[in-house]
Order: structure tokens, then sequence, then C-alpha cells
């Protein structure tokens, strides 16, 4: 076997050295900015939509509801929205909701006669035992409502259902 020559050692020495250095900076360069501080990284993709929640918590026992009894109404499922009704709202409620729906010939949880196709629910705040949240109904055509909805803090029942 032959020894390598200078010059080709020098080439290789030069290109190890170039690889390094390159892999440094990039690493370097994606994980601290000039500041100091770790930049976020941009996604590969677009973020998968995430939930989340707590039994505990009223604001979730809200979100909950209207997510369930919008997809049980979209389905035709009124065994599943009236137990649902039973399950979260206080049973005032849903006396309320009752003579509502008779005088308006509507659904007093939707406000409405037919079934919306997107639901948003954000807190309002909490205070006085009660947590309060405005649930954003979105129709076909874009067309939205928002329902202000109040649920108690120790029951975590569903107390107020308004537009």
């Amino acid at each position: 076997m032959s020894k390598p020559s200078a010059k080709r050692t020098a080439s290789l020495t030069l290109a190890a050295a170039a690889v390094l250095t390159l892999a440094f900076v990039t690493t370097t360069s994606t994980s601290a900015s000039a500041d100091g501080s770790t930049p976020e990284r941009a996604p590969a993709a677009a973020a998968l939509p995430s939930v989340s929640g707590s039994p505990e918590a009223a604001f979730t026992r809200i979100a909950d509801f209207y997510g369930s009894y919008v997809d049980a109404v979209y389905d035709g499922d009124g065994q599943t929205a009236d137990r649902l009704r039973a399950l979260y709202l206080a049973e005032p409620l849903q006396a309320q909701l009752r003579q509502w729906e008779e005088a308006n010939h509507a659904d007093g949880v939707l406000r409405a006669q037919n079934v919306p196709l997107q639901w948003k629910v954000a807190s309002t705040g909490s205070g006085t035992g009660k947590t309060n949240a405005t649930v954003t109904l979105t129709w076909g055509g874009g067309a939205t409502t928002k329902i202000y909805v109040q649920a108690d803090l120790a029951t975590r029942k569903i107390v107020s259902i308004q537009d």
C-alpha cells in the first residue's frame, strides 16, 4: 500500500474541517439566537388540534357540554341530547329551557331551529361562585351567533343560557 501524498492528506483534512465547521454553525444557529435565547423552531407542518380540560372545572364542563350536545343534535340523536341536558344542566334551567322552547319553537340550548357547523367556547371570567363563557356558534354561510352561559363553580352545572 502506498503512502497518501501530502497534498491529498491536506485536502482531506481541509474538507473534514469544513464539514465540521458547517455542522457546528448549523447546530449553533438553530439552537440559540444572537441574544442567547432559544428561538422557536418553525413547524414542519401545521400543528394538529388539541383539546384539554378537567372534570373539576366548571368552564371545561360548559365546553364539554356544547361540544357533545352539538354532536348529538347534528347526528339526530335526541336521546343523547336529552341525557346530556340532564347531566350538565341544573334542573331549574332545564325547566326554563322547556318554556323557552315552547314559546320560540327552537332548541333553547342552541337558541336556533337548526344545528351549527362549528362551535367555540371562550371563558369570560369567574366571580360570585359562577364561571362565565361565551359560546360562538357558526352556521352555514359563515354567520355566527353568541350565547352567554354561566355555570355554578360548586356544582359545575350550567345554570344560565342567554342570547
